[in-house]
């Protein structure tokens, strides 16, 4: 496939949250393309989980039943929300109604690829961005050097983006101090290997919840070289310095390192130049909150990009892309960094994280770290008081629908619920209307920003994220 002169937006990245931000994109009305380096999708080993808040944007845009059903028999009974520094315990909050999707990435990345064609969106491989100035982009090819216009540009090209760097965005944070390293692998039988999370005196082991995944901890400080191969020897290595068995692997599938290297991009925003997902903030895998970021990240910026480049926006709607997620972002480095600190093996750790675990047995400390690491727990500033707003809207009936159903129609939504209508003559011509069972507004990204009957603070919303009739 080859690129054409010029777009409203080029996407750089096709991994899950370019992906995802593209779909959001032409949903909106946008020339959008996706170009990526590698010449093909990526199998290796990364992510195994989608949020529940992303779960549920995804079943708003009919995408929720393309997942398979997972392997989840590393849990007894039924299993938990989430953990937090390997602590399976997390049992979840009022505002978490959908359970994470458990899903290998290279399988979220097949899902969206079909998705996305589906919409009619390029996805150009083997194609690398080695330069941005103003709207002019250079790409390079198997076919030499092409330079594409593109109004604007959004980084989703990973934590060592080459967006990031060549629009010269701040990338502040801490070092890594670990080693972490997981892998898809044959092991030889018997396998001495314990299901699940399990913590050792020299760091902590992980298998499942499939039979060939395994991940290991080491706080021996940094791999000394990051992008070497990880081999066969070295994960076996690492198996058996973890777990103090003579676990024998067989055969390497696929495998990857990683560390606590934790930053944040000073902004988003640079210009024409926008950065979303890993691009944007790097942390530990720890508890599965990478993809779910991005994907709020992308569901965020989307419709606020196209309504931008289609001229709908009022004016500042795409400053509060940084504005509502930088905070996100950075209460889930800090919670990253925290499960480092309970994860360290040795005895004053050892204290702390039992207390901790005895402290996540009650309610309320449960409640609160659930809400934490699902990022829930910073919900959106609004100028409504209804204990929605700010948040992913639940699902509900609407007439002989759901909700959910609803919204994979683009667009923002109003359900009035006014005895005469009075709600739907207000946002008539900026947003659809539906008479439902109570008065919401809903944004196109699935986040209430106003409910109630307050007439006047509806109309103030409208504006806010709409513009003027």
């Amino acid at each position: 496939m080859e690129l054409k002169d010029s777009y409203d937006v080029m996407v750089v990245g096709a991994g899950p949250v370019g992906l995802f931000l593209a779909g959001e994109l032409r949903r909106g009305g946008v020339d959008v393309v996706v170009v990526e380096r590698l010449g093909e999708r990526s199998q290796q080993i990364k992510a195994g989980s989608v949020g529940p808040s992303s779960a549920e944007v995804f079943d708003q845009r009919g995408l929720l039943d393309a997942f398979p059903k997972p392997d989840l028999s590393m849990f007894k009974g039924a299993p938990p929300l989430g953990h937090f520094a390997g602590l399976w315990v997390l049992r979840g909050a009022p505002e978490l109604r959908t359970m994470p999707i458990f899903a290998p990435q290279p399988d979220v990345e097949a899902v969206l690829e079909r998705y996305v064609t589906d919409l009619r969106v390029p996805v150009v491989r083997g194609c690398e961005v080695t330069g941005l100035d103003g709207e002019r982009v250079t790409v390079e090819h198997d076919g030499g050097t092409t330079t594409v216009r593109a109004r604007y540009v959004v980084g989703c090209d990973g934590g060592r983006s080459t967006v990031r760097r060549l629009a010269g965005f701040g990338f502040e944070g801490t070092e890594a101090t670990i080693t972490g390293r997981q892998a898809l692998v044959d092991l030889a039988e018997p396998n001495p290997l314990q299901k699940g999370w399990n913590r050792t005196d020299t760091g902590m082991v992980v298998h499942g919840p499939g039979p060939q995944r395994v991940l290991t901890v080491e706080f021996d400080g940094p791999p000394a070289d990051r992008d070497r191969a990880l081999d066969r020897a070295e994960i076996e290595a690492s198996l058996r310095r973890v777990s103090g068995t003579d676990v024998v692997v067989e055969r390497l599938l696929t495998g990857t390192r990683w560390t606590d290297n934790t930053r944040q991009a000073v902004s988003y925003r640079m210009g024409n130049v926008l950065l979303a997902g890993d691009a944007a903030h790097v942390h530990p895998p720890f508890g599965g909150q990478g993809l779910n970021l991005g994907f709020q990240d992308a569901a965020n910026l989307g419709w606020k990009l196209a309504a931008t480049v289609t001229g709908r926006a009022p004016a500042g709607l795409l400053d509060t892309y940084f504005e509502e997620r930088a905070p996100v972002a950075a209460a889930a480095l800090a919670n990253t960094r925290a499960q480092i600190a309970v994860m360290r093996p040795d005895p004053q750790t050892s204290a702390l994280r039992e207390l901790f675990a005895e402290l996540l047995a009650y309610d309320e400390p449960n409640v609160h770290v659930s809400r934490l690491m699902t990022g829930v727990d910073r919900p959106y500033p609004m100028a409504s008081d209804h204990p929605e707003a700010g948040r992913v809207v639940a699902d509900r009936p609407v007439g002989a629908a759901r909700l959910y159903e609803l919204l994979r129609t683009p667009g923002g939504l109003l359900l009035d619920a006014t005895a005469d209508g009075a709600a739907g003559r207000i946002a008539q011509g900026r947003v659809r209307v539906e008479r439902g069972p109570e008065s919401l507004l809903i944004r196109p990204d699935g986040i209430v920003a106003w409910g109630g009957e307050d007439l006047s603070g509806l109309d103030k919303a409208l504006e806010t994220w709409f513009g003027r009739p």
